[in-house]
């Protein structure tokens, strides 16, 4: 039975991810497994330069992205790294990608990764977007600590990790190579227990009228 994690809702925690990722739907933004048609709008909207140049090379071809696609669907059969694709509601097409990988054998220290098409920054769709992995990843993966590096000069990807509730804990010098130049990076965590305090605070948060 499909199971779908709302923002409003507990988590639903799920034991039969590695067979088929469940749906996740928050707002505007949908995430679901990658499907063969996603290759098409993902390799237009995240091969730009602009989105590109301050993360590792994404594919540069639909063929390539088709064949990423097969290795996290590998991967997640595997219990080791899931990829959701970034839709929003009422809408099929694609728009971006959020994976999280583990570090270790048990799923409880993991990285994430993310990256969406340009016409959609600024909109709100990475924060919906991001609420619905980082609730998937600790209340169904298991994660305790889950890390996320960003590129020094990218201050649109900084300020992002900053506003979900990451800590900066170190710099990592020339951990990019980009073009031939090696770049900083930012490493950022966010804790299991900061992250349930966090939500917290935000739905008991008094509103204004």
């Amino acid at each position: 039975m499909e199971k779908i994690l709302t923002a409003s809702s507990q988590p639903i925690v799920r034991t039969d991810w590695p067979q088929a990722l469940p749906v996740l739907s928050a707002g505007r933004v949908v995430l679901r497994e990658l499907r063969r048609e996603d290759a098409t709008s993902l390799c237009a909207l995240l091969s730009t330069e602009e989105v590109a140049r301050f993360i590792s090379p994404p594919p540069t071809t639909v063929d390539g992205f088709e064949r990423f696609f097969q290795f996290v669907h590998a991967q997640r059969a595997a219990g080791e790294h899931v990829c959701f694709a970034v839709t929003l509601e009422g809408f099929e097409t694609a728009i971006g990608i959020f994976q999280v990988r583990r570090l270790d054998t048990s799923f409880q220290l993991a990285e994430w990764g993310f990256a969406i098409g340009s016409p959609f920054w600024g909109s709100g769709v990475f924060e919906e977007s991001a609420e619905l992995v980082l609730d998937f990843a600790f209340a169904t993966l298991g994660v305790q600590r889950l890390e996320a590096r960003a590129a020094v000069l990218n201050g649109r990807g900084n300020g992002a990790l900053r506003k979900i509730g990451a800590v900066q804990e170190c710099i990592l010098h020339r951990a990019l190579l980009r073009d031939g130049v090696w770049l900083d990076q930012a490493m950022y965590a966010i804790l299991d227990g900061d992250h349930v305090a966090r939500k917290t605070r935000r739905l008991t948060a008094p509103r204004l009228h």
